[in-house]
């Protein structure tokens, strides 16, 4: 099985970017920890991460026929980008939702996900463990 994880704008700056709702690791810390579950499971996996919505959609796009699912944290993406839904729509790949917070909780416009209308299942309020459930969840399905 090969997954592709995607994170959108501002996730390289975990650790950084207000710790009371992200915590305190970096971003290489989250994309270490993604790389340990993939080896431990047996998984393939690349990682991407861009602040810019084209090259999100430009990789969703590139997955097809490549990857067998995509584990994806849109970021402020989530609420806005129908052109990020679209993509995953297209390629039609397993997709999973990931948010480090619990959007649900958090300001009004946050309570609606694009990106989510085109993915299975979300995971939210976990931290990095959302991406374990994400991909534990993927590799099930396989």
């Amino acid at each position: 099985m090969k997954l592709l994880i995607i994170n959108g704008p501002n996730l390289n700056l975990l650790g950084v970017r207000e710790p009371d709702i992200y915590g305190k690791k970096d971003f290489a810390a989250l994309e270490a920890f993604i790389r340990e579950v993939c080896a431990a499971e047996g998984i393939d996996c690349e990682l991407f991460q861009s602040n810019h919505e084209g090259a999100i959609v430009d990789k969703i796009q590139s997955a097809l026929g490549r990857f067998d699912g995509i584990v994806i944290n849109p970021a402020a993406y989530t609420h806005t980008s129908v052109a990020i839904l679209d993509a995953l729509k297209a390629v039609a790949l397993p997709a999973v939702e990931v948010h480090l917070s619990d959007v649900s909780a958090r300001e009004e416009f946050r309570h609606i996900s694009y990106a989510g209308l085109a993915c299975e299942k979300t995971f939210m309020g976990l931290g990095f463990d959302g991406y374990k459930e994400a991909i534990l969840y993927l590799k099930r399905r396989d």
